[in-house]
This record gives C-alpha cells, structure tokens and sequence, in this order.
C-alpha cells in the first residue's frame, strides 16, 4: 500500500501508554528502531501505572543481590508451580523469568527509572515451597522528580487519592519518613513516589528518545496486509488517522474490566469495582481477536476488593473505585457478609481474596460474600486513614456510623445477630491472640501490611468495642483482567495454530497472563508487564 495512505508513518507503534507501553517503547528505540510512536486514546499518560504503588515483581533480580538476598530459578519455579499447577506454559514462564532480570538491568544502566529491593516484603504466598520470606524479589520506586518533565507533568494520570505521595514503600515501611528539609526539597521539585514516580521516570526516557505520544489517539482496527500486521486505524477529535508501522504494532492497551459485555462474557464470577483507568475498555483484545489472536486465562483477573467513592451523576461520567488494602489490614477492622459473618482472612493478599468473593452456594443459588462490608469502630477511626479520610476530617457519604452495632446493621442491612455473634467471637479471638476462624495474623505478609506499633498477631489483630461503629459498602473488584492473546517467548501474539501473527505484539493486561492466576507478590501486575513490554519492543525493533 503506498505511503501516501498514511497520515503517520513509524517503525514500531505502540498502543496505550502504561508502563509496558512505555518500556515497549524505550526498548523498541534503544533496539533500532528510529521512529516510535505512542497512540493513547485518553488525553493523558501513564495509565493504571500511574496510580498504582509502581512495585514490580521480578525474581532473581540484581537488587536482590546488592542487598544479599539470595534467590535461586528452582526457587521460582517451585514457587510458581505450586501455586498453578499445570498451568504455566514453560516457553513463556522463561521469558519472564530470563527477560526480568534483563529489562531491569536495562532500566538501571539507561533511563532515569531506580529501583530498590523491598527486604522484608514477603511474596504473597510465602509459606508455599520456593515462597520468598524474607523479600526482594518485589522492588520499590525511588521518589522522581517531576519537575523534570516540564508541562509534561500536568500529563500525567493522578494517583487515585490525588495528591501524589512524597515518600518511597522503603521508606515508609524500613526507613522512616524524610526529615522536614528534605520533605520540603522533594515538595518543591515534585518530587514523587509510587507508581507517579515510575512512570514519571519512564516518560521522562521516552521523551529523551524522541518517542511520538500522540493523545487521544483510540486504535480502533489493526491493518493486514497479507497476513502481517502493518499498521492500525486510529479516531482522533478530528477524524479516522491510518498509521503505518513498518516493523510491528505493540498493543498495551490494559485489559477490559470497564466493558461491561466482555466482564459478563469472560469472567469467572461478578465483577463490579474495577479500580484502573477507565479507558480499560478492552480496546486491544478486540482487535486482536479480529487478527485472529489465540485466546488464554479469559476467566481471571487480578482482584481487588474496592469501595465505591463517588457515583457521578453525569451519564458518560464513571464511577471512582477505591482499592482496599490498609483499611483491612489494620487492626479493628474485620469484613462481613451480609449474614453478618466473617469468610476470609482479611489480611490476605488482595488477589486470593479478592477470589474469595466468588465462592458459590449452590443450594441458595448465589454468592453468599456479596454484597459484604468493612465494620470498624471509633478506636480504629481515631487512629487510622480509611479510604483517603484522615481521623481529622469528616467522612464522606461512602461511610454510614451508627451508635450501637444492631443500628449499623439495620442501615446496612446486614442480619443483625450474625454481626453482633461474628464481633464477639472475633474480639476473643483478639484477647486469645489467634484467630481460630481464619488464622489473620500468623504470617509474614498478614502483618507486613498492619500496624508497626504493635506486635504480631496484634499488628493486624484489634478490639472492635468503642461506639460508634462504622461501615463501609464493599465491591467485587479488579486491579485489572489478564486475560487476552497469548504470546510467544518475544511477546508477539499467537494465533489458534500457535503460530505467530507477524507484526503483532502484545503486553501488559492486555495479554494472556504468563503468571496465569497467580499473583507472586507486591508488583505481581507490574512485573510480567514491564518485561514483555521490553520484550515486544526489542524484538519489534529488529525487524523480524
């Protein structure tokens, strides 16, 4: 097809602009490619990285090493498979876990990105074989200056609490807060942490390279041309765009938790709070199933309980999820159904719980977990942030109080006698110092995340007694589906002959998880993503 047909010619186009999309994109340039582009639909960049704690998951990595944490591939591997038997396939478990390593040697040695080993960071299942105990494979953001990227900084996605965090995990878990004069440097240079402090950094990498970001640019239909992908149509604000590339099309475009059909089609149960971008749509598995992209791990998701903020009242407006990690963690909080009852270790990790949530009765014909409920009382608001709200300041419509626990339930419509006997058994539980029930609070990860002021169990395990108590109105949801094309070892998108779509490359949620249901540990979504980004873009540079 002539070049004259294209408004946009480039080696390698990259859709979406997360963080695999920018690692792609890094890594297609660094590899040979001259001309990168970035379509991003919204009008913004950074996507779900952005508001998320930017942790990534990499085994055996080199920041392990320089802090003396030994780690080993059968570990991995026995970890791995112990936690999805038979499911992972060899070739791509390889990649990631060759690849990983890898890529973050290349972010250290060419871009701004520093990442540091989080020592005593359990994985999320440390107790299985191979389970890392005592950290690191899970790595911590340094703050970055946004400062840096000029009026580049008003581009980026907010962190779901809006104001960006100033302080790394290292710090606030192992280190302790910066000093007032450092506070107040970071302050003045915007300086920021988390997943801010990652994709600001690798914004920042791709802005060196001379990498296109072109904004609400939505890929709509990849182009084929005898049975290679060679570019994708795009709608902008002024009209259809044809862009041509000439090497391969990398879809990052993040999974599809905010369509409603392809969530009631695919996943395995209800999902109803998704806490990523809403331009989640599932844009990028459309198209890849029009290229006749092989499909894998469709009923899964990394799940996230959340909590409904704010219901817009705008109709193309979308709702504001937060997700729920430390309100649940912290001792004096426990999660009910609406029977009033307790049914899962609270301090879990958020992807086993959040599955936890779709256990189906089969007599009653329902999912007994849904809707459920967070119940804490006035010691607990007293001390603790819950969902943004420090104990200062007043609480939003989100939370309902009540002077006694049968008034919470009535206004919650929760069985009232199934609450009042689910929180006197859980307080002895408390005075015994062990939950009989659930075990919250005899491991490694239940306390990581409770309070450094007290003691395990007590870390995670607290009284609720002091009125008044409070509620809040859970939701089923994700941090994102990972389900989507499968891939090879280059992250190019397989077709149902399990041979490779030429020119095609996916990565991020977008794709079939190389992890399938697991979830390793902190940056579980972030690892595998960033690696078959860089994956997909040096292997896009080349060519082949």
């Amino acid at each position: 097809m002539p070049s004259e047909t294209y408004d946009l010619i480039a080696d390698v186009v990259v859709l979406g602009s997360g963080g695999a999309a920018l690692t792609a994109a890094l890594a297609a340039k660094d590899f040979g490619a001259e001309e990168v582009a970035v379509l991003e639909k919204s009008n913004m960049v950074g996507g779900t990285t952005a508001m998320s704690g930017g942790m990534i998951w990499v085994p055996n990595n080199h920041h392990q090493e320089e802090i003396g944490i030994e780690d080993s591939w059968d570990d991995v591997v026995t970890y791995l498979d112990s936690l999805a038997p038979d499911q992972l396939d060899p070739v791509v478990l390889d990649a990631f876990l060759t690849g990983g390593p890898e890529m973050l040697r290349h972010l250290a040695d060419r871009t701004p990105v520093r990442l540091r080993a989080l020592a005593g960071l359990p994985d999320y299942q440390p107790d299985f074989p191979g389970g890392k105990v005592d950290g690191g494979r899970s790595l911590d953001n340094d703050v970055f200056p946004f400062e840096t990227l000029g009026n580049w900084a008003t581009r980026v996605v907010p962190p779901k609490t809006g104001a960006p965090r100033r302080t790394s995990y290292h710090e606030d878990m192992n280190l302790g807060p910066p000093d007032s004069e450092e506070l107040a440097v970071r302050t003045l240079n915007d300086s920021r942490g988390r997943g801010q402090a990652l994709i600001g950094a690798l914004l920042r990498a791709v802005l060196d390279r001379d990498v296109s970001i072109l904004f609400e640019h939505r890929a709509t239909q990849l182009i084929n041309e005898n049975n290679r992908i060679i570019g994708v149509i795009a709608s902008t604000p002024t009209g259809e765009i044809r862009a041509r590339a000439k090497r391969g099309v990398i879809i990052a475009t993040g999974g599809f938790e905010w369509n409603k059909e392809l969530v009631q089609t695919f996943l395995r149960g209800p999902m109803t709070g998704p806490v990523s971008v809403p331009e989640c749509e599932g844009d990028g598995l459309l198209m890849a199933i029009d290229a006749g992209a092989k499909l894998g791990n469709m009923s899964n998701a990394f799940w996230m309980p959340s909590a409904l903020e704010w219901q817009p009242q705008h109709r193309h407006a979308t709702p504001n999820y937060l997700l729920c990690q430390h309100e649940r963690t912290l001792p004096g909080s426990i999660m009910v159904n609406r029977a009033g009852k307790r049914f899962v270790d609270e301090a879990a990790n958020y992807n086993a719980l959040g599955m936890a949530l779709l256990a189906f009765e089969a007599n009653a014909h329902t999912y007994p977990n849904l809707p459920y409920f967070l119940i804490f009382d006035q010691r607990y608001r007293e001390k603790y942030t819950v969902f943004g709200c420090k104990p200062d300041q007043a609480l939003s419509k989100m939370f309902t109080v009540a002077d006694s626990l049968e008034s919470l339930a009535v206004k919650m419509n929760i069985e009232a006698a199934g609450l009042l006997s689910t929180i006197d058994r859980y307080n002895e539980h408390v005075r015994n110092g062990k939950d009989a029930d659930f075990n919250r609070g005899a491991n490694t990860y239940d306390n990581y995340w409770g309070d450094p002021d007290y003691d395990p169990p007590f870390k995670t395990l607290g009284p609720i007694d002091q009125a008044p108590f409070y509620a809040v109105k859970m939701e089923s949801g994700v941090l994102g589906t990972n389900g989507g094309p499968k891939t090879n070892n280059h992250a190019q998108v397989m077709d149902w002959h399990d041979q490779p779509i030429d020119g095609l490359y996916a990565a991020g949620n977008v794709m079939a998880a190389p992890l399938a249901m697991i979830y390793g540990g902190g940056g579980g979504t972030l690892g595998p993503a960033l690696t078959f980004g860089y994956l997909a873009g040096k292997h896009a540079a080349s060519g082949h």
